[in-house]
């Protein structure tokens, strides 16, 4: 019994570092006064503020946008070496290869981001047309293309070849057998890796920050801009709507994903009585 409640106390524990936070941040986001961090009243003053504030509306779309692109550019180019790293064997260079795919993982953003720089501001390179949203989504694209690499190529590993096999001796084109069989299996590999590829872009700040012009200022980067002049509880109601959408869309990801919960068998019915 002792063993129990003292799960269940550090399981409460980990979840009161995690949430507690964010709560605080709800509750200060209904503040009436000016500080960010201190509760004056109770009012809707702030979430009226961040209705008529067109600047950070304009980052919020923005960081959305290049969120998605890049998403869903890592997912196919991804996806694609996680093909050749896992089908394709042993080959010339192969190790070479795995080793620069994760490298972007492990490698500080500092150095991916100058070395994207440099590329994007070389005087050779101007048909690139400079920093902006095309470099960032770049940026963001070459970031989340080694996670979802690693993601997909792990479902790869645990995909039953007999599938594609069959397919192929039945005559199926390799094209069609990627696409019919091989994709809906590794699907939900897909989805993490997009999710996942989103969310790294949405949060990313040093690779934006290099990268953007006076044109191209995502969310973490005007949210950081800002802090130079003091950040007001705007910020705590737009992270408080951010929590919110996040919330509502991971509830009906589980109920679509895992059903409507079962109500619990009476042991009665179970002993047929």
């Amino acid at each position: 019994m002792s063993g129990g409640w003292g799960g269940r106390a550090w399981v409460l524990g980990v979840y009161a570092f995690l949430y507690v936070p964010i709560l605080c941040l709800i509750v200060f986001s209904f503040t009436a006064g000016e500080i960010t961090t201190r509760l004056d009243g109770l009012s809707l003053r702030w979430y009226a503020a961040l209705a008529r504030d067109t600047e950070l509306h304009a980052a919020v779309l923005l960081s959305l946008r290049v969120g998605a692109l890049a998403a869903t550019a890592a997912v196919v180019v991804g996806t694609a070496a996680a093909v050749i790293l896992v089908r394709a064997g042993d080959y010339p260079g192969s190790r070479f290869f795995l080793g620069m795919m994760s490298a972007p993982m492990v490698m500080p953003e500092v150095v991916v981001g100058l070395s994207l720089v440099l590329l994007f501001t070389h005087p050779a390179l101007a048909i690139l047309g400079g920093r902006g949203v095309a470099a960032i989504w770049v940026a963001h694209t070459t970031l989340c293309t080694a996670y979802v690499a690693v993601l997909v190529a792990s479902r790869l590993r645990e995909m039953d070849r007999a599938l594609e096999e069959a397919a192929l001796d039945l005559g199926c084109p390799p094209l069609k057998v990627f696409f019919v069989i091989t994709v809906p299996v590794i699907a939900p590999a897909l989805a993490a890796g997009w999710l996942l590829a989103f969310t790294l872009s949405m949060d990313d700040f040093v690779l934006a920050a290099m990268l953007s012009d006076p044109g191209s200022t995502t969310l973490p980067v005007l949210v950081f801009a800002r802090l130079h002049h003091g950040l007001k509880p705007e910020i705590n109601a737009l992270a408080t709507v951010i929590v919110v959408v996040v919330s509502i869309a991971v509830l009906l990801a589980n109920r679509l994903l895992l059903g409507p919960p079962r109500a619990a068998a009476q042991p009665s019915a179970a002993r047929g009585g």
